[in-house]
């Protein structure tokens, strides 16, 4: 190299050409890169993680709206009639039912 024509090159190659940033260069891309528990790999179990939580927290909401359903049912039998009368369009023996589908 010419050292008019590459002056920022030779000043950056200087700098790095010493044995511990070598070093620590050659670690951060072997933990980076080639190592079993790379940044690539960590990332994506992170955000693996996240999602696996929300979709925890979206359950645990689930669970208690249907504890409270089941507990309204259990506990109020008109709450239980309307259900059997919506849900599994039950009726009783002198009523009549018209079921109305929308397109």
């Amino acid at each position: 190299m010419n050292n008019s024509r590459f002056p920022i090159l030779l000043n950056i190659w200087s700098k790095v050409n010493n044995k511990y940033v070598l070093t620590l260069v050659g670690f951060i891309i072997w933990i980076g890169f080639f190592d079993r528990n790379d940044l690539i790999t960590t990332w994506s179990y992170q955000h693996k993680l996240n999602v696996l939580k929300k979709e925890q927290i979206h359950f645990e909401d689930e669970i208690k709206r249907y504890t409270t359903d089941l507990n309204n049912l259990r506990t109020n039998h008109e709450n239980l009639e309307k259900y059997a009368r919506e849900k599994y369009v039950l009726k009783k023996d002198n009523e009549d039912v018209f079921l109305i589908v929308e397109n």
